[in-house]
């Protein structure tokens, strides 16, 4: 996670400042040894925000952890589930914190995850990863958390959204250019989430290695001029259309030559798209009605449009009213034949062939279901109770006639939570605030048929890489699941000599512990789930200083990897495929083409050109 720049000058002390916005995430290279050229100059740490601008508003960022933040570390006696600060190396900045009782949860029970023997390669909590003997955890609902903690944090996030969006006229007027909005996507994944990846895994392997897997830049869109950010979330891979939203609009590719095939034009910019789609190329994506200007930063999310993403056309557009006035919702989704959308004032869903109402938002007491998951099944995350003490449902329903099938209620002071996948139902959630952010802490498999709780998965936040956007029900980035098997990102730690590293590791659905499965991604790499192919994961492998990304197979089982794709390692090509980042940006990986896609743009930088989307292909 990155760390937000300062607030904007002309931004008064008494109101949230947006943070400014990247050029997505170039990496800083090491110096290069001596008489290979000149030294690379060291572009920001990680992405900076997006500055300022038109679109929807976005929850303030915390802030990043220092340096060093999720390195290795000798193992620690037994002790209590949240290491105090200083356990042996900085903590992240705390957020402020609630007077006790003020209705904001504690931090849970839960074993220490450093309180294991040396593993075979040194004391480290990473020694070991992924290999047998590492504990798993316990395989039941954890405890309750205690009232007057150190809990809180994505509620601050949720409290602070509701002041910018009441300022955000006010905003608009003093600094003269309004918000903006960007889902954490992946995804993720924000933008790593991607078609499938959610435990539809049955069936063989669909991409095969080529002869040669060197690969060349196919081509490369940059981002249209605009005066201020615009949201541009959403991109699609078919097997005859690369499809990605732009400026108002949605466009679809010619796989190879990049070349517009054809454009959906919109009144306004794209504020949320499902990363479903079905099996014959259908989507769904929620909009503005109008572009945003300085005197109407944002017009609101309102418009409900399914899209024919193989015949390039809007199929229909949906409103909700609320008596005189049309209601706007925070998240989208695609689930069987049905489009959900889900927001504080609750769902509605609607066939995604013909555009017919399902249901909509109606009183229920003191419940709504502030979003969905899509897929193979479809999840509503239902929230229950007062604004300061939620209760969260998950609850599998008919997408037909939006009846419960099943219901799993978590465990009290959970305040927030993201489905990683539908069917396996996987849940991740910051169980009382103890992970930070938008941090993962656990995960939670759950029966669909019977709403009961198979396995409970302590994940601690300062190991394992998984990040979730609290305001979408399924965007989470370095998480995938298949084979009744959660494949997660480890942190980056310390490798060999002075090198980085990081691992994905795989969790038994049914037993909650860790099968003993590793994918390395080597000194000076850093490896990132994408998806599922059959039994197989999808990962992409961000590459050090001198050498271009690669695209890997992993094999289920063996978890030998297979080397699919091999970027360009020249310093031109290298500066744009870095450009990207697989925690900020969309990627879609298939039948040999490697698809980069910005979730918004911005006017031009002094960090050079930006890129909309960039596309990689194999001539194997």
């Amino acid at each position: 996670m990155t760390q937000p720049p300062p607030p904007p000058e002309n931004s008064s002390d008494d109101r949230p400042s947006q943070p400014p916005k990247p050029p997505s995430a170039p990496q800083t290279p090491p110096t290069p040894p001596q008489g290979t050229g000149p030294t690379p100059p060291a572009p920001p740490a990680g992405p900076p925000q997006p500055a300022p601008g038109y679109g929807y508003p976005q929850a303030p960022q915390p802030p990043a952890p220092p340096a060093g933040y999720g390195y290795p570390q000798a193992p620690q006696p037994p002790a209590p589930p949240a290491p105090p600060a200083g356990y042996g190396y900085p903590q992240a900045p705390q957020p402020p914190q609630p007077p006790a009782g003020y209705g904001y949860p504690g931090q849970p029970a839960a074993p220490n995850p450093y309180a294991q023997q040396p593993g075979p390669y040194g004391g480290s909590p990473y020694s070991g990863y992924g290999y047998p003997g590492q504990p798993g955890a316990p395989s039941a609902a954890p405890t309750a958390p205690q009232a007057g903690g150190s809990g809180g944090g994505s509620r601050e996030k949720k409290k602070q959204l509701t002041i910018i969006v009441a300022a955000v006229a006010a905003i608009a007027l003093i600094v003269g250019g309004g918000v903006w909005y960007a889902a954490s996507s992946g995804g993720g994944t924000k933008h790593s989430a991607t078609d499938g990846k959610g435990g539809e895994s049955a069936g063989s392997a669909k991409e095969k290695a080529p002869a040669d897997p060197s690969s060349r830049i196919l081509f490369q869109h940059e981002n249209p001029t605009v005066s201020d950010s615009i949201s541009t979330p959403g991109s699609w891979l078919t097997d005859t259309v690369y499809a990605k939203t732009g400026v108002a609009e949605v466009a679809g590719y010619d796989l190879d030559k990049g070349t517009k095939l054809w454009t959906i034009k919109l009144p306004g910019p794209v504020c949320e798209a499902s990363t479903h789609m079905t099996a014959d190329g259908r989507t769904a994506i929620l909009y503005q009605p109008a572009m945003p200007t300085e005197d109407r930063p944002t017009h609101g999310c309102s418009q409900i449009a399914a899209l024919d993403l193989k015949a390039g056309k809007k199929l229909w557009t949906q409103t909700v009213k609320s008596g005189d006035s049309v209601e706007t919702f925070d998240n989208i989704t695609v689930g069987e034949d049905a489009v959900a959308v889900g927001s504080s004032s609750g769902g509605a869903a609607f066939g995604i062939a013909d555009g017919k109402a399902r249901w909509l938002p109606k009183p229920d007491g003191d419940c709504h279901d502030g979003g969905y998951a899509g897929g193979a099944k479809l999840v509503a995350v239902r929230e229950c109770g007062t604004y300061d003490a939620p209760v969260l449902h998950i609850q599998t329903v008919d997408p037909k006639t939006g009846k419960v099938l099943s219901d799993y209620t978590m465990a009290e002071g959970i305040e927030d939570a993201s489905v990683i996948s539908t069917d396996p139902l996987v849940v991740a959630a910051d169980a009382g605030g103890t992970a930070k952010g938008s941090a993962v802490s656990d995960f939670y498999a759950i029966d669909n048929a019977t709403g009961k709780l198979r396995t409970h998965i302590s994940v601690p936040g300062d190991i394992y890489a998984v990040d979730c956007d609290i305001f979408h029900a399924e965007n989470c980035t370095n998480a995938v699941v298949g084979n009744d098997r959660l494949y997660v990102s480890t942190e980056q730690h310390g490798g060999s000599a002075d090198s980085d590293t990081n691992e994905i590791v795989a969790f038994d659905l049914a037993t909650g512990k860790q099968t003993g499965q590793r994918a390395d991604a080597g000194d000076d790499w850093e490896i990132y789930p994408l998806r599922m192919d059959g039994p197989n994961i999808i990962a992409y492998k961000s590459p050090p200083w001198d050498k271009g990304g690669q695209i890997v197979s992993i094999d289920g089982e063996t978890f030998q990897e297979t080397v699919l794709m091999q970027n360009p390692a020249t310093r031109e090509v290298r500066d744009i495929e870095t450009s990207f980042s697989p925690d900020t940006a969309e990627f879609r990986y298939g039948q040999g083409r490697l698809f980069m896609g910005d979730d918004y743009v911005t006017k031009p930088s002094s960090y050079g050109k930006d890129y909309l989307v960039v596309a990689f292909g194999t001539d194997g």
